[in-house]
């Protein structure tokens, strides 16, 4: 199967980190979704326009990084399995996905992308809103931590997929060493060799991006 992504993409990052902790091989297939003819090809492609974007030996196409990482567990049940075959452990994993992606993820996103802008095309009232949400976000994850080695209990889960991506990027944009519960998950989290893998290939196009 083929993956479609780009390295500085959060939720491409989110996807490569599932399978890198499952260790499940795929053929990777890199998207410069920034270059209008590469755009124009991949939207031929697959008419979205979206990354990460899994296609089976099949050619079946299945998109959005939580629908992709869910297929991927029960494909390879075999691993160590993302999101707990118990029901209601498996809602409250998805429930934390979802809260990731919709509060911490895209708000982060949106606070990096106004910071590129020049100072006096930002907009103020944006990047406040932003940051209002990051804190509540950030107290709710802080208290889900206090007792807790990973976001949803003591196993990592698509959960932590989901929220280790945009925490890398919170570090320079979104600061939460405030709060000391998602500061020590942090510590614990980065050290994962998958999180390790993860990096050391994506450091160069995360450099670009970033200018540093």
């Amino acid at each position: 199967m083929e993956l479609y992504f780009a390295y500085p993409s959060t939720y491409s990052q989110k996807v490569l980190l599932g399978l890198y902790e499952k260790n499940v091989p795929f053929t990777p297939k890199l998207v410069n979704l920034s270059d209008p003819d590469e755009k124009a090809r991949y939207r031929e492609f697959y008419p979205m326009g979206k990354i990460p974007l899994l296609v089976r030996d099949d050619q079946r196409m299945i998109p959005e990084s939580s629908i992709i990482l869910e297929y991927i567990d029960n494909a390879f049940p075999e691993s160590p399995r993302l999101i707990n075959s118990d029901p209601e452990l498996g809602r409250q994993i998805r429930f934390l996905d979802r809260m990731c992606d919709l509060y911490l993820n895209d708000t982060v996103v949106s606070l990096i992308f106004e910071s590129f802008k020049p100072e006096e095309e930002r907009s103020a009232a944006m990047m406040e809103g932003c940051s209002d949400q990051l804190a509540v976000m950030y107290g709710f994850m802080n208290d889900q931590l206090k007792e807790r080695e990973f976001l949803a209990g003591d196993a990592f889960t698509l959960a932590d997929c989901a929220a280790m991506p945009p925490l890398f990027y919170a570090r320079n944009f979104a600061d939460f060493s405030p709060f000391p519960h998602i500061e020590a998950y942090w510590a614990r989290v980065s050290e994962r060799p998958a999180w390790v893998k993860l990096m050391q290939e994506a450091a160069p196009a995360i450099k670009a991006i970033l200018g540093e």
